[in-house]
């Protein structure tokens, strides 16, 4: 069991590279990537649309394929080829809630099929009662009604359908839920809710979140650690309010600048300047992700490192 700060680490992502081709064309998407998450904890990937966090996500759940680099969970190597039974294993501890409610669920199926499919496929029960009863459980632990299990995905709000996403997820006791932005779809009055559940998740059994977003705003409210990432590199990971905090890289300050402030005045004399070029800096061998203090990193050569070091004090 890998240990720092005595906290388990869960997720071990290292020197990751994902690359696309099309014919004779290649498209690294994601390079040099390397992050841990701790058991128990929300750690957020934050950046614009294209940043490479849903492609580093889909590479966790072994959907996308890494071109270099290790993925390891608990302990143990998940990207590459695994034994059938270890990569069965891993679609039970590692479940993902989708960011589009509507096309993520089955329209033919009904509720009950949704959120028991898993179970079924897995045998995590010796009854049909067993099972009517774990069932009943998730839908009423996500706020939805008995009622229900007999609908069509169609007959609900979006919010609803991201419950039934939620219930799907956490039905399976997983060790890791990854939420690739779960909310963007949904009204600002039912995001709080289906955050709250989430948290309330987060809370009653220990589940272990990797959450994916590009709303500074929500990211603060959920998260314990945030990394920062754009153009396929992670450029800045620090815990969630000292990097508000004190943000240190260019595209961290940009981003968090590029946040309304519900004050008209502040926000008219914002000045955002989205072409400014350290934003989209050359990156050489000697940017590495460096410790400025203790649990902020930095993606910097060891020359900028000191200037960094002297912006916090």
């Amino acid at each position: 069991m890998d240990q720092q700060n005595n906290r388990e680490v869960l997720v071990d992502v290292k020197d990751l590279e994902i690359t696309f081709k099309n014919g004779k064309k290649k498209f690294v998407a994601v390079q040099g990537v390397n992050f841990q998450i701790f058991k128990g904890e929300t750690f957020s990937l934050v950046g614009e649309s294209g940043s490479g966090k849903t492609t580093i996500a889909r590479a966790i759940v072994r959907l996308n394929q890494t071109s270099k680099g290790d993925i390891f969970f608990k302990g143990k190597k998940i990207n590459g080829k695994l034994p059938k039974k270890e990569a069965r294993e891993l679609k039970k501890d590692i479940q993902m809630i989708f960011q589009d409610p509507a096309a993520s669920l089955n329209e033919r199926a009904t509720i009950d099929y949704i959120i028991g499919e898993g179970i079924d496929n897995f045998k995590m029960y010796n009854s049909q009662e067993e099972r009517n009863q774990i069932i009943d459980n998730a839908i009423d632990a996500v706020g939805l009604l008995p009622e229900h299990k007999s609908r069509y995905p169609h007959e609900f709000s979006g919010g609803q359908r991201q419950r039934v996403g939620i219930a799907r997820s956490i039905v399976m006791h997983p060790d890791l839920i990854i939420a690739d932005e779960p909310t963007s779809a949904l009204d600002v009055s039912i995001r709080a809710q289906v955050l709250n559940l989430l948290n309330k998740f987060k809370k009653e059994d220990n589940i272990t979140y990797l959450f994916i977003a590009h709303d500074l705003s929500v990211v603060r409210y959920f998260s314990d650690r945030i990394g920062v990432i754009t153009e396929g590199r992670i450029v800045e990971i620090a815990e969630t309010e000292e990097l508000f905090r004190n943000p240190l890289h260019p595209y961290t300050k940009s981003l968090l600048n590029s946040v309304p402030i519900p004050d008209p005045i502040i926000e008219k004399n914002k000045v955002v300047d989205p072409t400014n070029s350290t934003y989209h800096a050359e990156y050489t061998d000697q940017h590495i992700l460096r410790e400025v203090t203790p649990g902020h990193l930095v993606m910097c050569t060891e020359e900028e490192l000191e200037s960094y070091r002297n912006e916090i004090k």
